[in-house]
């Protein structure tokens, strides 16, 4: 008589009624290829500012920089 792991059968018992529960749709809703509308190409609408910001860059000398920096934290951060 083989040896029963009771683990095993626990694990299937499990196992079993998560299918089941997931059959049901008790945790997630399930979708069929029809109710998933593919995505658009491109960021959602409504998360790009009408004024985007605009990429700089300025140089400065090298005493001038070190007096913004003695300002302390935060010198980078208008007031």
């Amino acid at each position: 008589m083989p040896k029963i792991d009771k683990e095993m059968v626990q694990f299937e018992k499990d196992l079993l009624q998560s299918i089941g529960e997931m059959k049901r749709g008790e945790h997630a809703a399930v979708h069929t290829a029809e109710q998933i509308v593919p995505r658009k190409r491109g960021r959602p609408l409504g998360t790009i500012k009408e004024t985007p910001e605009v990429s700089t860059t300025i140089r400065f000398d090298a005493d001038l920089l070190e007096a913004l920096k003695s300002g302390g934290r935060g010198w980078q951060t208008p007031e």
